[in-house]
């Protein structure tokens, strides 16, 4: 037997190499090895951590906002489109739901029956009824466009900011419909966040200094749809669609601010603890006025 010979990649044991991980000591081959500070780590190793105290994406690739960048970048897109299309059939099979997560200031079943609604505490339809939808052209446009629109940004922000920019502008439409609409007036969709999107990819486009006419007249065209009545039980919620884009816009100028990296988290999710306080004063004020 050559005892002379090289041992072989824990990884790839037929291919000899002469150098070791500076943290395990397990040979390493070129394709396995991944430069440190000091010499080279297994990808395990790189994946427990760096071994000075970060975490173990702390030099993983960041996008431009500085989330990591993911391996399906359209994950969170795809989870947000599942949520919306698996509520919409349970809708369908239990109409009592759809009344129970729609958004609504304030009703009552019966005279001198119990008040329900976002008035009478029920906070979370602000937020159920941005996954809810009750025809279906409604879930299908509106799910087209957050493919669109939506897998484009996640790849863009990372999944925590895109997610954030979602949730915070389907609150801050929900908002706006609360405080501007009659109270017994049900309004449901993902149309607000959907717009909220739409509002960060436009920070998003000039960011990055795309040219800006063609998104530009994506909105405006978007925003004349939503003043056209198109009858029956769903009504276009311009409320929704205006306060999401405003609210999308401001939570992406926000993820999009120029700062100093060690600054960058602070001023982000600053931004969203601002807008979300922004949303909860409408709400608090919409809800004193009824009450």
């Amino acid at each position: 037997m050559d005892t002379d010979r090289l041992p072989g990649c824990y990884r790839h044991p037929d291919r000899d190499t002469g150098i070791s991980c500076t943290r395990c000591e397990r040979p390493i081959c070129p394709e396995c090895m991944i430069s440190a500070a000091v010499g080279f780590q297994c990808p395990e190793c790189v994946r427990e951590g760096s071994g000075t105290g970060h975490r173990p994406t702390a030099n993983a690739p960041r996008t431009i906002a500085g989330g990591v960048v993911a391996e399906d970048p359209h994950l969170v897109t795809r989870i947000l489109i599942g949520i919306n299309v698996a509520v919409f059939f349970l809708g369908l099979l239990a109409p009592a739901l759809v009344v129970r997560l729609q958004l609504l200031g304030q009703y009552v079943d019966y005279l001198g029956g119990p008040v329900h609604g976002v008035a009478a505490g029920e906070y979370d339809r602000l937020l159920t009824s941005v996954f809810l939808h009750v025809e279906w052209w409604h879930i299908i446009s509106n799910m087209i466009a957050l493919w669109v629109i939506g897998g484009p940004l996640e790849a863009a922000l990372g999944r925590t900011r895109y997610l954030a920019v979602y949730l915070l502008s389907g609150l801050g439409a929900s908002a706006l419909v609360y405080l501007l609409t009659a109270p017994n007036t049900p309004t449901v969709g993902a149309s607000g966040a959907i717009f909220g999107l739409l509002g960060a990819t436009v920070v998003l486009a000039r960011r990055l200094r795309y040219e800006m006419r063609p998104l530009i007249i994506m909105v405006v065209l978007m925003l004349v749809l939503t003043f056209v009545p198109l009858g029956g039980y769903l009504r276009v919620s311009w409320q929704a669609h205006v306060g999401g884009l405003v609210t999308g816009a401001l939570v992406g100028l926000g993820m999009l601010a120029p700062t100093a990296a060690k600054h960058r988290a602070l001023v982000q999710w600053g931004t969203c603890a601002v807008v979300f306080l922004l949303a909860a004063g409408l709400i608090t004020l919409r809800t004193a006025e009824l009450t």
